[in-house]
């Protein structure tokens, strides 16, 4: 199967998984604000599954089996759905876990950070990749991406303080155009509530972000979880220590990066220059 065929099935097997949780949940008696508050989640978690927008997941599938007594129908439901192409299966935790954060910390060095990319931005970073995207995946993926960005808009957002290094926006990523559009959209952004953008220059001989980008997050229940992103895979870090290191080297490249003061002046001359 292709997949773009195996994206589609999976999105249609999604919904009618996130359909029947809202008949077993009206069968049980219970509002989505009501199972929410008794499976510890949020009315807009319960709310996006049912309407197929975010995916369920094994846990979650098995908490609401047990709470509104499916028999575990949620669960095996789940474990038959073919593979996912809407995110890499090892970026949807991630993403769930971002929509919902009360703080992220991000690291770049490769590209524009996802919350902060323009839509051309972001299909000129799909067109790169190979083997290749054909034109309807780079809608999807690029669609999905902008979802994203709602968390920056979100009443009561996250905290959330970007370092980016400082030749990711010199490289004219999708020509001339796109690239000013960007750095413009960049520069709004940093005017965002709650938002620091940084630039780490590249006259820092030596800094804290060699091994490459990562980002750091707080859970509503204040648990800290980091995810590190490699060339062909990514992976979630839960273990204390581990995410404390982490946590730690972020600190390090905001104190080795320009202040948000100086990053916007960067910016505007950058801008400035074209």
């Amino acid at each position: 199967m292709n997949p773009r065929s195996r994206s589609k099935k999976n999105a249609s097997a999604m919904k009618m998984l996130g359909a029947q949780l809202a008949v077993f949940r009206k069968a049980a008696g219970h509002t989505q604000r009501a199972l929410a508050a008794l499976a510890n989640l949020d009315e807009e978690t319960i709310r996006s599954i049912e309407t197929g927008r975010r995916a369920l997941k094994p846990d979650i599938a098995a908490k609401l089996d047990e709470l509104i007594d499916t028999k575990g129908t949620l669960s095996t439901g789940l474990a038959n759905l073919p593979e996912s192409d809407q995110f890499p299966l090892w970026a949807e935790q991630y993403v769930d876990h971002e929509q919902e954060a009360i703080a992220i910390s991000s690291y770049e060095n490769q590209v524009v950070p996802g919350l902060l990319q323009t839509r051309p931005y972001a299909q000129a970073v799909f067109r790169s990749r190979v083997p290749a995207f054909d034109e309807e995946e780079i809608e999807t993926k690029t669609n999905a991406r902008m979802d994203r960005q709602d968390v920056l808009h979100r009443k009561d957002g996250p905290t959330v303080s970007f370092v980016i290094w400082e030749p990711v926006l010199s490289f004219p990523l999708g020509g001339p155009e796109v690239h000013r559009t960007q750095l413009e959209h960049l520069r709004a952004c940093a005017e965002l509530p709650g938002v620091s953008l940084q630039v780490l220059p590249l006259d820092r001989g030596e800094h804290a972000g060699l091994d490459g980008p990562f980002f750091v997050l707080e859970t509503p229940d204040h648990q800290h979880l980091a995810y590190a992103e490699s060339n062909r895979g990514s992976h979630w870090v839960s273990d204390p220590d581990e995410v404390s290191i982490m946590a730690r080297k972020y600190a390090m490249l905001r104190s080795q990066a320009l202040s948000p003061e100086e990053s916007k002046s960067l910016l505007d001359r950058l801008l400035g220059e074209q």
